[in-house]
């Protein structure tokens, strides 16, 4: 059986992965005590019909003491051979606030002598414990609900059987860089195609921005330089048994250069990475 533990903070769209998961076949258990995932993984796979997919939610609602033995009790899921992966979404604190006061719903750990902003760290620390083992981050800061359920289906759905799935995204310097990524590099030293009049409305999946890149030699050098440090590294994370691996590149704008190289680097790996997933966080 595989089992998908989906956490992380209350506002980050736990709801959303997990109904996401449902759609997809999973059998879904949401806000499951943490010291029940033995009891309920036996349950499923002594079944009947035993279950082959199964996913759970576990937040901060659980008690403080399974949460802090939490690393063990996963332990002996894996002595038990029960396969499981943990999907932790994590949200900037600001974007929070902002989403708890336009549902006007009330965090869990928040009440009249917690605020909001004192029960997200809180809720950070207890779910640390969970954060520590997660096998992949999504940072929903930027992200809406569809972009969310895609990214969901993409990493977790499409991935095959022990090999890695690598997402490679663009992102822009000015608008913040991603919380979630394994590998962040910096392509705002290229020449940038922002400044050519008749290219400043494209991005970097254009032809004409794409060539224009392409003629610059010192792109030419980064993406040479990328990947070949990328052939070499990306085998020897999926060696040390690693699920998932982000890339990010940045630019100023994430419109141009990041883009480009990006969209490059995908088509390079995608042959033998057939879990390769793309995504442009500034062009969604």
């Amino acid at each position: 059986m595989k089992l998908v533990i989906v956490s992380g903070l209350s506002g980050s769209g736990k709801s959303v992965a997990l109904h996401t998961l449902e759609d997809l076949g999973y059998y879904c258990i949401d806000n499951l005590p943490a010291g029940l995932l033995g009891a309920l993984a036996l349950e499923l796979t002594q079944a009947l019909k035993p279950v082959e997919n199964a996913a759970v939610g576990i937040d901060a609602r659980n008690l403080p003491q399974d949460l802090y033995q939490f690393g063990d009790i996963l332990d002996q899921l894996q002595t038990r051979g029960i396969r499981s992966e943990i999907l932790f979404l994590t949200c900037e604190r600001g974007t929070l606030i902002k989403r708890f006061s336009e549902t006007r719903r009330r965090h869990p750990l928040s009440n009249g002598q917690v605020s909001l902003a004192e029960a997200i760290e809180h809720e950070r620390n207890l779910l640390e414990p969970i954060a520590k083992r997660a096998d992949l981050f999504i940072d929903t800061s930027k992200t809406t609900i569809h972009q969310l359920r895609e990214l969901v289906q993409q990493r977790i759905e499409r991935r095959r059987e022990s090999r890695i799935s690598v997402l490679f995204e663009s992102f822009g310097y000015k608008h913040g860089l991603p919380a979630d990524a394994d590998f962040v590099f910096d392509a705002r030293c290229l020449p940038n195609p922002h400044w050519q009049p008749e290219l400043r409305p494209l991005t970097g999946r254009d032809a004409a921005v794409a060539t224009y890149l392409e003629g610059e030699p010192q792109v030419e050098q980064m993406y040479h330089e990328l990947s070949n440090f990328l052939d070499r590294w990306i085998p020897a994370f999926e060696a040390d048994n690693r699920s998932y691996l982000t890339i990010a590149i940045g630019c100023t704008g994430g419109q141009h250069r990041s883009v480009y190289l990006i969209e490059r680097l995908s088509k390079h790996f995608v042959d033998r990475y057939p879990s390769v997933v793309t995504r442009h966080r500034e062009l969604s």
